[in-house]
């Protein structure tokens, strides 16, 4: 996401040495992309942490009323291709033609820019309809505007961060990455710091003006460690281009479809909330700060977990690409049971225990009372897209782009009409939002299975899947929800009893785990294989 001119040294030497060009094993890839996600979740929290504070609650819902809009900007113009890169570049790669890796990545590229121009040609003359009509407070106007050349920096960057993914080699773009969280964190609050006070609009403005900052680092850094990775003339041999852009179209045209109708909907839901709480008896400022604390500060936190899915994720699609490229179906089936597994040892426990400390833990971060609001609930969300985002990532790499794609578009449509119907409703306020994301992720966790399971007859492993770690994570909540009150009597406060109550159901989550000989059996590793 950002970028700076020159390329560190240290990057070039380890260029040279082979580390950065070197493909690693799904199992290296996913530990080292975890690693990063998981530092880039931390320092991303701090970051909101602090932002929050600064910025205050009803700042915080205006900026998460135009994120979703760079959302649908990125699913116009750059989502589709980054997915067709990654995908592609694997499937060359795994038939050892480099230079048709290479072409690939140059279609991109110019792909995007083609889709950019034609948007930004279109939005930034409706920048003021849009901002007051269709998100419905004209405040954010002035970051939409400035959204245009993040989208364009943003789409340069993940064509080349996907090339690398699709090619095995996720060391520049994992290293990149820490780098950038880095750059966003300093260049947004240092700018808020030095500007503020300024009203609503101006210091969303700044906020993005920041992550513009971060973006040309990013941008810049990784086109030049592709060209260095890479070279100017790789081995092998070009594809024909007409054969080539329908590959691309292929892949790109039913993913970025997907991503735009989705983010659409997802948009509309954001736009949705803060109006049906008005519509409910809220007035204007509340139901914003409202919008703000649960979208900007609690389900931040809950997805604290998902580092290590969204790590698996980004290696899983071009893995299971070349498995199915060279007809391996028992391999495709092993990665794909494993992911699961991984997915279900992870977010499981995790997001019981955040369920539990999740509100005290909160109001001692962000200082607000109302933080954790629904943190059970949402934390089922969490574990329900966490499979959903798994398995439909597992359609995409079997090239079932189109049938992913229905499927996240009805649970979409499904999310969208039970929120406005149920948060219009007097009385029911943001617990109806919670209500139609538990409906429509459970909805897309079995739309998704079954679709995977017609696939490739993949074998449902329920114990190992959800029994044991589903009642060792309720274990390990049961027994902190009894351990805080005891802690913050005797005189801890929230956070420290928050922090103990983790660490301990960590323990005995584990403990519960080896019990039913889980730990055993996965013992050499619940990776995805080489």
């Amino acid at each position: 996401m950002n970028r700076i001119a020159d390329v560190p040294p240290f990057i070039g030497l380890s260029l040279k040495g082979g580390f950065f060009v070197k493909p690693m094993s799904a199992l290296k890839s996913t530990l080292l992309l975890t690693a990063v996600s998981l530092f880039g979740q931390g320092v991303g929290f701090v970051y909101r942490v602090f932002l929050s504070r600064m910025v205050g609650a009803e700042v915080m819902g205006l900026y998460q009323l135009v994120m979703p809009v760079f959302s649908v900007l990125m699913s116009l113009t750059a989502i589709g291709f980054t997915v067709a890169c990654s995908n592609l570049s694997a499937r060359y790669q795994a038939l050892g033609n480099h230079a048709a890796a290479a072409q690939t990545v140059r279609s991109c590229i110019a792909g995007f820019l083609t889709a950019f121009a034609v948007v930004a040609l279109v939005v930034a003359p409706l920048s003021d309809p849009i901002s007051a009509g269709l998100l419905g407070d004209a405040r954010a106007q002035l970051g939409l505007l400035l959204l245009l050349p993040c989208v364009l920096l943003t789409g340069l960057e993940n064509i080349h961060k996907h090339s690398f993914y699709g090619l095995g080699r996720v060391a520049p773009p994992a290293f990149t990455e820490i780098l950038e969280q880095l750059i966003r964190t300093g260049a947004v609050l240092g700018l808020l710091w030095y500007f503020l006070p300024q009203n609503p609009e101006r210091t969303v403005g700044l906020i993005v003006c920041g992550m513009i900052l971060c973006e040309v680092f990013s941008a810049v850094t990784l086109s030049v460690l592709y060209r260095r990775a890479f070279g100017r003339n790789p081995k092998g041999e070009r594809v024909d281009g007409k054969v080539l852009g329908k590959n691309i179209r292929s892949i790109a045209l039913p993913i970025g479809w997907t991503a735009l109708l989705g983010n659409l909907m997802g948009a509309a839901t954001s736009v949705l909330i803060p109006q049906r709480l008005v519509r409910a008896g809220a007035d204007v400022s509340s139901a914003m700060s409202a919008f703000g604390v649960m979208c900007g500060m609690t389900l931040p936190m809950l997805t604290l977990p998902t580092a290590f899915i969204s790590a698996m994720s980004l290696v899983l699609l071009p893995k299971l690409s070349q498995a199915r490229a060279l007809g391996r179906t028992d391999l495709i089936r092993r990665r794909a049971g494993k992911a699961i597994t991984a997915t279900a040892w992870l977010i499981l426990p995790t997001s019981a225990l955040l369920a539990v400390v999740g509100p005290p833990l909160g109001r001692a971060l962000f200082r607000e009372p109302s933080v954790g609001l629904f943190a059970a609930p949402l934390a089922l969300g969490v574990v329900l897209t966490c499979f959903e985002s798994v398995l439909a990532g597992c359609l995409n790499g079997l090239g079932k782009q189109t049938l992913a794609a229905r499927n996240g578009l009805i649970c979409g449509a499904i999310q969208l009409l039970l929120t406005w119907w149920r948060m219009g409703l007097p009385g029911v306020g943001l617990r109806g939002y919670v209500e139609a994301l538990l409906v429509s992720t459970l909805l897309g966790v079995w739309l998704n299975g079954r679709a995977l399971h017609r696939a490739i007859n993949l074998p449902c492993q329920w114990f190992h899947w959800l029994v044991a770690p589903g009642l060792s994570a309720l274990l390990a909540g049961l027994c902190a929800n009894l351990l805080f009150p005891i802690l913050t009597r005797s005189g801890l406060g929230e956070g420290a009893g928050a922090a103990v109550c983790l660490g301990f159901g960590a323990l005995l989550y584990l403990s519960a785990m080896a019990a039913q000989g889980e730990l055993r059996r996965r013992e050499a590793g619940t990776g995805l294989s080489r």
